[in-house]
Formats: structure tokens, sequence, C-alpha cells
């Protein structure tokens, strides 16, 4: 095929679109299920009817194949378990009995069956539920989810492409079952798992698939080369199948690399590939490469990830490169739009020029739409939209939002010693241990805990003006109160306020700093139920006043307890924020490190002794590519050390981390020099504390012995046997107690039995300790 003529045949599409609906009416739904107010049939309905409000729209502005498959009541890839038949033993009666409920128990858990662990998606805020595989894991086909929403979609009228995760993505993320013999690996599985592939694509097609997505996002991470054959094996197979749909493998987040040969050559009849900045080499690797003649390209030339516009022209220049590298070439996101929120139009507090700068789900699907369009009937039949956007691109550029010199100059003027504590952490922690006073493994909590009823109607009265800044401020201290009360009574030895006043922890520094926009209905989920609008960083950033220490001192003066000051660390505002595009991240980190060092300096001069910079995405931001890291690292270490490194030596530096797998940077750990560490352990049985001690980490640490991501209230005993893990790995003088993450999407009732349960294993353990 010719140039001109696969021009002719381009079309739009999408990997995947936003699954809540325009008022969360998904997780209205899950969470009045759970809660025995929403009947199965009632949810259900709910569910279809999203999907069919998405399908309608995307065909209705023009996309010409629709995804299906990737709407999920929780997560695709718990999902994809349920597709194999990957349930674990502790589950398997509950799925048997009743499989909506079994479902949700995997995810969730129950009071007497732990649920899968959770991780993050790559480098997103996105948390998938971990599959458990062992040798002795029995695989078997359920394609009745994806080939129903197939049927959904084509009973509209629509030409549609089911999505499913690819086998070698859903083994490499997998980890071996608890009986698991050491060493096993989930990859092993591969000729197992193939067949069931096969009948799953044979269903689909019977069902009326003409295409199938298979999404191997893994394959742009480093990839040894078993894995390579592992994949070139797998698509051999599958590409051999008799009257098969046509497949067409997916990738995205970054660029190829070795894969790309691998599957360039697969028997299977596309590829879509990644060409936003992330992976910026895919164009000159796929030319490399030959490109891929008699394939169909998905180029991803908008990207999924963020929420600024595209530039048009420069997307259309790289798509008329790929013209002829492929037999075909459509225009989609670089990803699925699961990590975009759904419509920016609806933002009505950002200035309307501002608001024009943003594309979310639905304006990137417009920008999809007109560059297939362009690059199919040629520039003149977008001459308005490219002028437009050309004129958006410009004012973005030159709005005095974007730049402030004085937060520059302050930037420009950080030197290597602004980044070191002005002593060694022995020096720090006498002083600590002194100034503190604390028992041998002392009990705290993260953060956060729960945002009740009473105070979300508070909130919420504030904003429509049914009652005024103090009544609100009232109600807050009166929480705050109650959370103090409660952590004393307990016998919780380094107390929180539990941030009754934040909305969110990054939303709520947003707010309060200079450069960055917030939203009021730009959701994104971060996993099952769980949604946050991240906000938007548009410009320098700076800190106008105190943000905490208000509220830090109002809990201090209620208790002769050490109160913790809580902050979100730089990369983490970054993190789960939109990002700015138009200058380095490490550069935007380091206005965020010097913001948030004014604040920690607040906070010790107002008589804070304990404070806690949270970083639970410095792991979530690593590159996935190992060249790519230690940059990365540099940068992101030295944001955290800007910010803490201004206090005292008797001050106690606390961070905090959670779910992801951290063995791969606990150098980078270490090299934050914070004097405490917590972290999630509870679901990975204290895998975190034994990376630690293999390392040699030589500051105190938390690993955690509370799972806050399941309703379940852990027992006195199971708190204790965790902690008797940790103890293993890391010394009881530098072991602390605590929950894995913040309490504040828990109800009190749990929090109270669990937070109980752990203060009495402390006890327990510390009564062990000192009879030895």
């Amino acid at each position: 095929m010719t140039a001109k003529s696969a021009a002719a045949a381009v079309r739009a599409t999408v990997h995947g679109y936003p699954r809540q609906g325009p008022n969360r009416e998904l997780k209205k739904a899950i969470e009045g299920y759970w809660k025995g107010r929403v009947s199965a049939d009632a949810l259900q309905e709910i569910a279809a009817g999203i999907r069919r409000a998405n399908w309608r729209h995307l065909a209705d502005a023009g996309v010409h194949e629709v995804p299906t498959g990737d709407f999920s009541y929780y997560d695709h890839v718990l999902d994809t378990s349920v597709m194999v038949g990957a349930i674990p033993a502790r589950h398997r009666a509950a799925v048997d009995a009743d499989a909506l409920d079994g479902y949700f128990a995997m995810a969730r858990g129950t009071q007497d069956t732990a649920p899968l662990e959770m991780t993050k998606w790559f480098d997103t805020n996105y948390h998938y539920l971990v599959p458990e595989l062992g040798p002795d894991t029995v695989f078997a086909a359920d394609s009745a989810k994806q080939v129903g929403e197939l049927r959904e979609a084509l009973a509209l009228g629509l030409a549609a492409r089911p999505v499913l995760v690819g086998p070698v993505t859903y083994l490499l993320l997998a980890k071996p079952a608890s009986d698991a013999p050491a060493g096993f690996d989930p990859l092993t599985l591969l000729d197992r798992l193939l067949p069931v592939y096969a009948e799953v694509l044979a269903d689909l097609r019977a069902a009326g698939a003409e295409w199938v997505q298979l999404d191997e996002p893994v394959l742009v991470e480093d990839r040894t080369p078993a894995e390579l054959n592992a994949a070139s094996r797998a698509y051999r197979d599958l590409g051999a199948l008799p009257d098969r749909p046509k497949l067409l493998v997916a990738s995205y987040f970054d660029r190829l690399g070795d894969a790309l040969p691998v599957l360039a050559k697969a028997p299977v009849e596309g590829l879509a590939l990644d060409f936003t900045e992330a992976a910026a080499a895919s164009l000159d690797a796929l030319a490399a490469v030959g490109g891929l003649p008699g394939k169909r390209l998905i180029a991803g030339v908008v990207n999924g990830r963020n929420i600024w516009i595209n530039d048009l022209a420069k997307s259309l220049s790289t798509l008329g490169t790929l013209l002829g590298l492929a037999d075909r070439v459509d225009v989609a996101a670089s990803c699925s739009l699961l990590h975009v929120p759904l419509d920016a139009s609806a933002e009505r507090d950002i200035e309307p020029q501002i608001r024009r700068w943003l594309a979310f789900a639905r304006q990137k699907t417009t920008e999809i739409v007109t560059l297939a369009k362009g690059l199919a009937q040629g520039t003149g039949t977008i001459t308005a939209e490219l002028a437009a956007n050309r004129a958006d691109l410009a004012s973005r550029a030159s709005s005095p939002i974007t730049r402030d010199p004085a937060v520059r100059a302050r930037a420009a003027a950080v030197t290597a010693f602004d980044a070191r504590r002005s002593y060694p952490y022995r020096q720090r922690a006498a002083a600590q241990r002194a100034h503190l006073r604390l028992p041998l493994l002392p009990t705290t909590t993260i953060g956060s805990f729960p945002q009740t009823d009473e105070l979300r109607l508070a909130r919420a009265d504030l904003r429509t003006g049914r009652i005024d800044s103090t009544g609100y401020e009232e109600r807050v201290k009166a929480e705050i109160q109650e959370v103090v009360s409660f952590q004393e009574k307990t016998g919780i030895d380094v107390l929180v306020h539990g941030e009754p006043e934040r909305n969110d922890m990054v939303q709520y520094f947003a707010e309060q700093l200079t450069g960055y926009l917030t939203t009021q209905h730009g959701w994104v989920q971060s996993y099952g139920t769980r949604y946050v609008r991240p906000p938007i960083l548009a410009g320098d950033i700076s800190r106008p006043e105190p943000m905490t220490v208000r509220w830090t001192t109002y809990a201090q003066s209620l208790t002769s307890r050490p109160v913790k000051g809580m902050l979100t660390g730089p990369v983490t505002m970054l993190a789960w924020s939109f990002v700015r595009d138009d200058q380095p991240l490490a550069d935007t980190a380091r206005q965020v490190a010097l913001a948030l060092r004014d604040e920690v300096n607040d906070l010790e001069t107002a008589g804070t002794s304990v404070i806690q910079v949270d970083e639970p995405a410095l792991r979530e931001t690593l590159p996935l590519r190992a060249a790519d890291r230690p940059d990365y690292l540099a940068w992101a270490t030295d944001a955290f050390r800007l910010t803490t490194s201004v206090v005292r030596p008797d001050t106690q530096i606390h961070t905090h981390m959670c779910y992801a797998e951290f063995g791969d940077i606990v150098q980078a750990i270490d090299d934050l020099d914070a004097d405490v560490i917590s972290l999630e352990a509870a679901r990975s049985h204290m895998q975190v504390a034994r990376e630690l001690a293999a390392h040699g980490y030589p500051r105190e640490a938390g690993p955690g012995v509370y799972d806050i991501h399941s309703p379940r209230v852990p027992s006195v005993a199971e708190a204790a046997d965790l902690l008797r893990t940790g103890l293993k790995a890391i010394p009881a003088e530098r072991l602390w107690v605590n929950p894995d993450c913040g309490l504040k999407t828990r109800g009190w009732p749990e929090v109270r039995a669990s937070l109980e349960h752990l203060v009495a294993a402390a006890r327990e353990v510390r009564a062990e300790l000192s009879t030895e």
C-alpha cells in the first residue's frame, strides 16, 4: 500500500476510556452495593449504562473503532485473573458461591480472608491487584465478561475491538503464591496459559470480533533474553491459531527497545506504539527495524497520561513520517484515557483561556479525530482547528502564569550544601532519643484519620455558603480533639492531628501554592472506588503563607505527647499532579521543595519536634528503563533533602511510602537521609523489612502491620506475628509500629479496633523483649 492509500485508510481509535461516569456513578453504585443499598442487578445496569454512554460519545465524536473489555468494577488485571481462572484457593469458595461477591473479596478481602496484594501499575498512580500463581495453578477460560461487553457494543451498531491484558504482561506482573517453592517464576506457566487465551480469542471471534488488542506494556521495560523469547513464543503460538481474530499487540508508557523487533516479526496483524515525548525514540527505532510492512500501526501521538493540549502540527508531522512505515496507520492516544479526567469543559472555575490549554478524555478524543481527519484528507480540512491550536499553544507559552522570576532566581541559587542535614544520622538519633523519650517499638499512624460524613458535609456546606469559615473551623477543631483524645486513650506514642481539614494529600497543598490549578470535576481512578482529583502544575511554584502550622500547633496544645507535622513531599506533589511539559521535572521538583522547606522551617519554629514528609510516589515515578533511573533518583532525593535539611538535629524527620516494589530503590531510600521511614508491608508479609536489612539500612523503619486498604480488622495475634517477623530484619531499637498507610478511607469502628490491636501487639512484643 502506498503512503497515499494508507492515509486514506486512517482511522481514529482509543485504547480505553474513564470508567466512572460523569458524576462518579460507578463509585457510588459499587459502594452502595457493598453497603447493601444497591442490588447486584441495579449495579450491573448502572455499569452497562456507563459503557453505552462512553461508546456512544466516542462514536459521535468520530472514533471509528471503540474499545470493549477495558471497563472494570475494580481493576482490569483482576478481571484478567477471573478470565483465566487464576482464583486463589482462599477465595475459591466465595467466587463459587457468588461471582460478584467473590470478585470483591479478592479485591478488598473479608474479615477472614486476605485480599490480593495491591501495587502500582507501572509508573502511574493507578493500582492493580497482583495475581498469585504457583506451579499448581490450573487455568480455565471464562470469557463471559469480555464476550458480553463486545456484544453490547456490537448491538449498538459500532465497530468494536476487545482489549485484554496480554499473557506475557499478566505473568510478569504476577507474584508467586505463598505456597510456591522458592525461586518459582510465574513466566514458566506461559505454555499452560496460552491455550486459555486461545479459547478466549476463539470466543471473541465467534461473538463478532474482527480485531482483539492484547496489551503488553511490560515489554517497554528492560527485559531479559528469556523474557523476550517468551514474548516471541507467545505471539508465534497465538498468531498460528486457526480462525482467530486479527491481533493487535499494544505497548505504552515508553519505547519498546529490544522487544520491538520481536513484535515486528511476530505473526500478528498490528502493533500499537507510544510516540509521545515519553517514547521519543520510538519513531527512529521503528524505522531501524524496517517499519511494519503489511501490518496495522496504531500511533499513540496524543499523550494519554497528561492534560495539556496536543501540538497538532507536530503530531501530524510524526504521523506523516509513519505513513511510510506501515501498511495502515491509525491515530490514538499513547495509552488508555483511564489516566486522565473526563471533560475539561466542566471546569467552570478555571479561567476560560487557561481552560483552552487543557485536554481531558473528551478533548483528547477530539484531538485524535482531528489528527486522523487531517492525515486522511489533508491539513486543508482542519485549517481552523490548526489555527486555534497554534493560538492556544502560544497563549500558554507567553502567559505570566508560567514564569515567576523570583522563584527561578531562588531555585538557581540552591547549592549542594542546602540539601544536607547539619549532623550525621547517629548524632541526630541520639539527640532525638533524648528529646522525644519514646519507648521501644514506638507506635504511630501515618497521618490521616477517617473523614466522617459530618466532616464531608461541613466541607460541602462551606463551599455552598450554608456555614461560614468560623463554623467550619469549629467542626475541624472538634474532629482534631476527637482524634487526639482517641490516640491518647489507645496509648499511641507519636500522635497526628488526623488531617480533617484536608481534602487530599496533594490537592490540599496545591490549593495553597501559587502556580497550581485545581479542578472541581477532574476525578481519576487510583484503585477500586478510590478516585482523586490531581491538581495541575501550570506555573512556577511558591508558598505565600504557612499551610499546616495552625492545625498542627492546635493539636499539640491538646496533648503532652509529640504530634507529627504532616506534609506531602516534592516528588509526590509532582507524581500525583498533572505536571508541566514545558520544563524538566527536576526544575519543577526544586521549586516545590523550596516551598515545602519554608513550611518545614515554620513547623519547627512553632515547636513541632516530629515532621513527616510523605513520598509514596518515589518508587512509582521511577523510570521504566534502568538507563533513565540514576538521573531521576538524583534529583528526586535531592528535592526531598532540600525540603527537610533545614531542621535541627533533635527534630525527627519521617517519611512514608506505600504500595510499590521497593527492592530496587533501597539505596535511594537510604539517600533520603530521613530519620524514620514507614512503608507498606502487611500484604507482602514484611518483604520490605527484609529488603532494608539486606541493604544494611542504618536508620529507623516502620513496616506496616495493619493493611488499611482492606476493611478487615487484624487481630492482636496477627499484628504481633508481623511485628515479630519485622524484628528478624530490623533491630528493636530501630523498629516502629504503624499501619501501612493513612486511615482516611476507613470507617471509625474498624480504625478504633485495628489501632487498639496494633498498640496491644506492640505492648505484647515489647514485653517479650524485656524478658529476653
